[in-house]
């Protein structure tokens, strides 16, 4: 999580960004009044806590400087704090009633891992939410992790750490087997781009933004001519615009309180006596 994220760029496809924030929430059963949001980003999204939960307090973190300078300048409103921070060694003050977390954790190596840390920083019977893209294996990805390993580009990129998740599945197991109670799905969105190389301006705000950042001058644009190319060719344009399909994986799950039958031991069978 090194090089610079550009919020303008970020925002290019801001709607089509926010949709799985929008479907995360609607899946969330509490009333928090408590949030951590990790991985904020410019802010633009905290706005939709707040409508839903207009008496939380929010708590939003981002190891971005320029995402959370965005943040507090566009969006800030009451009960709203943004602070800069990596979520590894994020440790709120008091447990939180839901942790939510959009398109964030594939940027975390062994983020499968310290989900179980992250999990102790919630409250009894509240809620963890998140999302990650699932896309990695498509063409997109695929072109840039080949292009960014030939030559002339391997001796630049060969320390690129590129994103990763997990199917929901091993979410689900892994949750689970800590206790939770999970709801896990995924969805494959139907992006429809407009615009000259809709697909490259779309992730190289993202998913390329490394690969991009580790690049010098006299072979960044020879990278991206060729790599736009190349994703002209796995995405052609269409009468209606570049169809770009995106796989999303979403988990929500709640920690059983001491109150709650599913959190309790099964009683014993009675014995006959004897």
């Amino acid at each position: 999580m090194s090089a610079t994220w550009n919020p303008a760029t970020y925002l290019h496809y801001a709607d089509e960004r926010s949709r799985p924030f929008t479907e995360l929430l609607a899946r969330v059963p509490t009333e928090p009044a408590t949030i951590a949001d990790l991985g904020c980003g410019p802010g633009h999204l905290s706005g939709l806590l707040r409508a839903r939960w207009p008496h939380a307090r929010i708590d939003a973190l981002d190891s971005s400087p320029e995402m959370i300078e965005r943040a507090r300048a566009e969006h800030q409103a009451p009960g709203v704090h943004y602070h800069l921070g990596d979520l590894r060694t994020w440790r709120p003050p008091a447990p939180v009633d839901l942790l939510i977390s959009n398109a964030t954790f594939q940027w975390v190596p062994g983020h499968l891992n310290l989900l179980g840390d992250l999990t102790e920083h919630i409250s009894d019977q509240g809620t963890l939410a998140f999302s990650v893209p699932g896309n990695f294996d498509g063409p997109s990805h695929r072109l840039l992790r080949s292009l960014a390993r030939s030559d002339p580009y391997a001796a630049h990129t060969e320390n690129v750490t590129f994103p990763h998740a997990h199917d929901p599945g091993v979410y689900l197991d892994a949750l689970a087997t800590l206790g939770w109670r999970v709801d896990a799905w995924e969805t494959t969105y139907l992006h429809t781009l407009t615009g000259p190389d809709p697909v490259l301006t779309w992730i190289s705000a993202t998913g390329a933004r490394e690969v991009l950042a580790a690049l010098p001058p006299h072979l960044l644009e020879r990278f991206r001519a060729e790599y736009g190319a190349a994703l002209r060719q796995a995405y052609p344009e269409t009468e209606h615009g570049t169809v770009l399909p995106f796989r999303r994986i979403f988990v929500v799950a709640r920690r059983p309180g001491r109150t709650d039958p599913a959190a309790q031991p099964a009683p014993s069978s009675p014995r006959s006596a004897t």
